[in-house]
C-alpha cells in the first residue's frame, strides 16, 4: 500500500495527479482485503488508464487491477471460449488470440488498455465491437464480496456503453471477461480503410494476422502513440441524431461523413464535425487537437487535466454552435462532474 502516490504512469494522458492510497490486487483475495483496509474511502479501480482523464488528485483510494491468466475453458465445431483475466493487457492478449487462429478480435488490435475495461466500455473499432464475440464476465460485488456471474444480456451493451457505466456503476469490479472466438474466421474488412491497406500489400486472401497488420499499421499512421504524447483515443462518441436534424445538416455540409443506424436514426463522424469546424490540429497552451486525427486530444507535456477537460467543452460547445449537435465525451473524467457540458 502506498500513500499520497503519483498516477502519472497509470494514465495515458500522463497527468500527475495523486492518490490518497494506491494498492494493486492479483487475486480477489488481495482485492477484498485491500478494500476492507480503507472500507469508508472513495474507490477507483484502475486497468489500463487509457479511457480516463483525471481532473484533480484523488482523495480516496486506487486499486490496480493485476489479475491475469489466459484459458481455454472448453469449445465445439465453430467456437472456442477464452477466459482472460481483467488485468491483461488488451493488445497482448488480441496477439495471443490470433497465433492460436482465433478469430473475432482482430479488428481490435492495438486499442490500449485492458481486458477487464473492454466489456464496461463495449470498446469498438472497424465495425467490430466487444459485444460481437462476447460470451460472460465475472465480477466481485464490492457490498457483498460476492462473485457474480453476467451474460451478454445483462451487460445491456450499447455504443460504448454498458450496465457497468449505468445502473451498476461503482457496484462491481470485472474480474475475468470469456469470449466465444470462431475457429472459422467471418472476416470483416469494409469498414475504414482496412481493404484499401489490404490492396496496397497486395493481399487478396487474407488471414485474421493480415487484418491485424492492416488495422494497426492504419492506427499507428493517424493515432498518436501514448508513450510519446499523451492521448486516451477517440475523446469523443460518434453522436447519433434524428433524421430530420441530419438532412438539416447535409443540406448545409452535402460532405457529411456520416452512417445510417436505422429509418430515424443517423450516426455522424465526431472528427468530422471536429475537422470541418477547425479545430483539427487546434492548440490550447499545453494540449490540444492532434493534428492528424480530430477525434484525439493530446498532452504535449505537462498540462493538467482540467486543461483539457476545459479543450474538451470549447469543442462540445464549438459543435453545437456550428451543427447544433452535441458531442458527448468517450473519456471518463476523474472526479466526475455531475453538471459537465
Amino acid at each position: 500500500m502506498e500513500h499520497n502516490y503519483s498516477l502519472q504512469p497509470f494514465n495515458t494522458f500522463g497527468i500527475d495527479v495523486k492518490a490518497k492510497h494506491f494498492a494493486r490486487f492479483s487475486n480477489t483475495i488481495e482485492l477484498q482485503n485491500q478494500l476492507n483496509t480503507f472500507p469508508q474511502e472513495e474507490l477507483l479501480i484502475l486497468g489500463g488508464g487509457s479511457n480516463m482523464l483525471f481532473t484533480q488528485d484523488f482523495n480516496g483510494l486506487v486499486l490496480r487491477n493485476e489479475i491475469k491468466g489466459i484459458d481455454l475453458l472448453e469449445q465445439n465445431d465453430n467456437h472456442v471460449f477464452i477466459k482472460a483475466g481483467a488485468g491483461e493487457n488488451w493488445h497482448s492478449f488480441v496477439q495471443y488470440c490470433i497465433a492460436h487462429n482465433w478469430a473475432g478480435l482482430e479488428n481490435l488490435s492495438l486499442i490500449p488498455g485492458s481486458v477487464g475495461a473492454s466489456p464496461m466500455q463495449n470498446i469498438g473499432a472497424y465495425g467490430v465491437e466487444i459485444k460481437d464475440v462476447f460470451h460472460e464476465l465475472s465480477a466481485y460485488h464490492i457490498e457483498s464480496g460476492e462473485i457474480h456471474k453476467f451474460n451478454k444480456e445483462q451487460c445491456q451493451f450499447g455504443y460504448r456503453e454498458s450496465v457497468f457505466k449505468r445502473a451498476l456503476k461503482n457496484q462491481y469490479i470485472i474480474t475475468d471477461v470469456t469470449f466465444a472466438l470462431a475457429k472459422n474466421p467471418v472476416l470483416q474488412t469494409s469498414y475504414g480503410a482496412i481493404q484499401q491497406e489490404l490492396d496496397t500489400k497486395g493481399i487478396e486472401q487474407p488471414t485474421i494476422k493480415d487484418i491485424s497488420d492492416a488495422v494497426i499499421a492504419i492506427r499507428q499512421s493517424k493515432l498518436p502513440d501514448p508513450k510519446v504524447l499523451g492521448n486516451a483515443g477517440s475523446f469523443f462518441k460518434n453522436p447519433v441524431i434524428d433524421l430530420p436534424t441530419f438532412e438539416k445538416i447535409k443540406a448545409k455540409h452535402p460532405n457529411v461523413a456520416h452512417y445510417i443506424i436505422s429509418e430515424t436514426e443517423v450516426k455522424l463522424a465526431a472528427g468530422w464535425l471536429i475537422e470541418n469546424a477547425g479545430l483539427k490540429g487546434f492548440r490550447q497552451g499545453s494540449c490540444g487537437v492532434h493534428e492528424k486525427q480530430a477525434l484525439v486530444l493530446v498532452n504535449y507535456g505537462g498540462s493538467q487535466g482540467q486543461q483539457i477537460f476545459d479543450l474538451s467543452t470549447h469543442i462540445i460547445q464549438t459543435i453545437a454552435s456550428q451543427f447544433g449537435v452535441k458531442l458527448e465525451r468517450e473519456v471518463n473524467i476523474i472526479p466526475t462532474h455531475e453538471s459537465i457540458l
